[in-house]
């Protein structure tokens, strides 16, 4: 079956945080990141094996910060799929401290392959990845759209 979101728990480490005490907002894009790739990994696969014919880069990414974290802190990272189209994907990550919402994120990647000389291009998603993902529940209903379908 097809994974369209997963749920992080993380704790807060003291080398995360800034001399304020609070996480540095460029940590919450790590949070982001370590979440889609523990959705992948629960999709056995890893976005970037070895030996790999396709690359993940990002090309879009974006925090909104409501509440500080702190030390210690425990939370949650939700990362949802909310797009997927022939040679990318969007994602929308919460951060949440039981009930309080602590920021929201999203991120796009595109699926690229690299040329000989290195260049990357984007391509399709290969078939046997594009298969074990689809589009959240929570986003179509939000959006509109009909489960499973596919922006191309």
């Amino acid at each position: 079956m097809p994974l369209s979101e997963f749920t992080l728990r993380r704790r807060v480490m003291f080398h995360e945080t800034d001399s304020a005490g609070i996480v540095h907002f460029s940590n919450y894009f790590r949070y982001m990141e370590e979440a889609e790739h523990a959705l992948w990994r629960a999709a056995g696969i890893s976005v970037a094996s070895r030996g790999a014919k396709v690359g993940l880069p990002r090309v879009s990414a974006a925090f909104d910060y409501h509440r500080p974290l702190k030390f210690e802190d425990e939370f949650d990272a939700r990362i949802r799929i909310v797009s997927i189209r022939e040679k990318s994907m969007r994602y929308v990550c919460t951060l949440t401290k039981g009930d309080e919402q602590i920021a929201t994120g999203a991120i796009t990647v595109v699926c690229v392959s690299k040329d000989q000389d290195g260049v990357m291009k984007a391509r399709p998603f290969p078939p046997d990845i594009a298969s074990l993902f689809e589009v959240s529940a929570e986003a179509e209903a939000t959006a509109g759209l009909t489960a499973g379908r596919r922006d191309t």
